[in-house]
């Protein structure tokens, strides 16, 4: 008998005139390429338009599809990566897919741009939400409603989900295969991707900021290597300063305008995420992963994990960890 292909669940990804195909290419390399090296129907996506036919691309090229709103509302999931202009309100025939798609519980994402049709449509009101920096203000003032916030790569709300700028797609869509599928299949794609399965930070690593040739840069990334190898030890500004040679106050200085954040606040974030492969690989008790990673009490670590991830430590490996 010849063998029935399996589909996976369906995805959609919704093209316009004048897009990047940057974003596009984020989606489809992520739930467009086959993967049979899993033992598992991999997701059917499909490239939408609002009206089936030629979609002009930036560079001058042009896509073709067939599929117009119609099959792009009836997915499970359905991704907008970005929006011709952010000053533009969606269209009404937008406007009505996404809501529809969202009523019958579809799970609706957004890439950079893509939040101002999400939010055109409503379906940011109350929600906290990103988009890329660059456009995080006029998102925050054409939608008074929505929660914007701009310091994070993505945000998952359940059934609307919203990433960052161009990049931050990728990490967005990789963590929907980790909530799919689990975190050794996220980490084998990222692999076949060469990229990290998580990224560390937020946005504000990336706001446009003076490059400089200061040779205190390189005492720094050194001071931040160190830390890295050592997060069980306890860590102080003072500790890492004097790894960089340089006082304290210069440190916070030169630490904020290279990463955007507190080197304390780094180093929780280095921690949380340094706990994620203990609790997806191992059984220890959450004391040990706690202590493990440096944090001094496991009140603390369940806190700061909590505030990173939006789950606790335990929810977290009951989700992710090895059965």
């Amino acid at each position: 008998m010849p063998m029935i292909e399996r589909r996976g669940p369906a995805v959609t990804v919704l093209a316009y005139d004048g897009m990047s195909v940057f974003e596009l290419g984020i989606v489809t390399e992520v739930f467009g390429l086959p993967r049979p090296e899993f033992d598992r129907p991999w997701y059917d996506l499909t490239i939408c338009a609002e009206t089936p036919g030629p979609v002009r691309v930036v560079g001058g090229a042009t896509l073709h599809t067939e599929h117009g709103l119609d099959v792009f509302a009836a997915a499970g999931t359905l991704i907008v990566p970005g929006v011709a202009d952010v000053r533009a309100d969606p269209s009404p025939a937008l406007v009505a897919a996404l809501r529809a798609a969202h009523a019958r519980g579809a799970r609706v994402m957004s890439i950079c741009s893509g939040a101002f049709a999400l939010a055109g449509a409503g379906l940011l009101d109350g929600r906290r939400a990103t988009t890329h920096w660059r456009y995080a203000e006029a998102l925050r003032t054409r939608h008074p409603r929505v929660h914007v916030d701009a310091d994070v790569l993505y945000l998952d709300d359940g059934d609307v989900l919203t990433s960052a700028g161009s990049a931050a797609g990728l990490d967005l869509c990789l963590h929907v295969v980790r909530r799919d599928h689990g975190p050794s299949i996220a980490n084998a794609v990222a692999r076949r991707l060469v990229v990290q399965p998580h990224r560390d930070g937020g946005q504000a690593q990336f706001i446009e900021a003076p490059v400089t040739d200061d040779p205190a840069d390189d005492r720094l990334a050194r001071s931040m290597a160190w830390a890295l190898g050592n997060l069980a030890t306890p860590i102080t500004v003072e500790v890492l300063a004097r790894r960089a040679h340089m006082s304290s106050r210069t440190y916070l200085r030169h630490f904020a305008r290279a990463t955007g954040t507190t080197p304390i606040r780094w180093l929780i974030d280095q921690r949380v995420h340094a706990s994620l492969a203990l609790l997806e690989t191992t059984g220890s008790p959450i004391e040990e992963v706690a202590a493990a990673v440096g944090f001094d009490s496991p009140v603390t670590f369940r806190h700061h994990f909590t505030r990173a991830m939006r789950t606790s430590p335990s929810a977290y490996r009951r989700a992710f960890g090895r059965a």
